[in-house]
């Protein structure tokens, strides 16, 4: 083989190469910001009715542990496809009168769940003033606000509120009477010392939901689970991403 013959096959080589390389770093770009494949029976909520808006609070340090928790990496809502599919019904009788859903938190890994365990025997407790300023961190579990065996877990419950659309893109949350993981009396649905504009529109919200196969807790206003829920008994664990 020539010299002329020999640099040919190196050029073709390397450009083979560097080819390679390139192609399998665009490809492995593209697969990273798709959305796993979910679990037969889950949907994402965006893909179901993209107008319900989403602050998912546990992938941000706005929640009650001041962090970030585990097993949550992107800001998506991920639902069982009947209860994503009860919410867009729901919005759409919102949108009627002006208004939106907007979710805080929807499918929750197992993995989240013991982190908030493991959070509630810690030392920490730089946002006490801001979520439990009347509870120790263990009365959590004891007065219901949080469970070892989350609803959330088995992919049908959902933490959301109301939101008023105004002329152009600005929105504005509803007056519920409290912030949304407010561990403390004032959240129970039927708890009055509250005005009552924020009492009627807590009941406006369970009102809709309750009427669309949802029911409530008495702790948390925000909180609700689809009664006919496709997965009564099973917890998940896979991440939010």
């Amino acid at each position: 083989m020539s010299k002329f013959d020999v640099g040919h096959v190196i050029m073709t080589t390397m450009k083979t190469n560097i080819f390679t390389t390139i192609f399998t770093t665009a490809l492995l770009l593209f697969w990273s910001t798709q959305p796993m494949a979910l679990p037969q029976g889950f949907v994402y909520l965006n893909d179901v009715d993209a107008s319900i808006l989403q602050e998912m609070k546990y992938l941000t340090d706005d929640n009650f542990l001041g962090r970030p928790v585990k097993g949550y990496v992107a800001p998506r809502c991920i639902l069982t496809a009947p209860a994503a599919a009860a919410l867009a019904k729901i919005q759409k009788q919102m949108n009627a009168q002006g208004l939106s859903l907007k979710v805080f938190d929807c499918y929750r890994p197992q993995i989240a769940v013991d982190d908030f365990v493991a959070w509630s025997e810690d030392e920490c407790e730089k946002m006490k003033t801001r979520y439990y300023p009347n509870i120790t961190k263990k009365e959590f579990f004891t007065l219901g606000y949080a469970s070892e065996r989350s609803s959330h877990t088995r992919g049908s419950a959902v933490d959301l509120t109301l939101v008023r659309l105004d002329k152009g893109s600005e929105v504005s949350e509803l007056d519920m009477g409290g912030i949304f993981d407010f561990m403390d009396p004032l959240s129970h649905p039927d708890n009055k010392n509250i005005s009552a504009e924020a009492y009627e529109n807590r009941m406006m919200l369970r009102s809709v939901m309750l009427e669309n196969g949802f029911e409530p807790i008495e702790t948390e206003w925000w909180h609700f689970t689809l009664v006919d829920e496709p997965f009564p008994e099973t917890y998940f664990n896979f991440v939010v991403e």
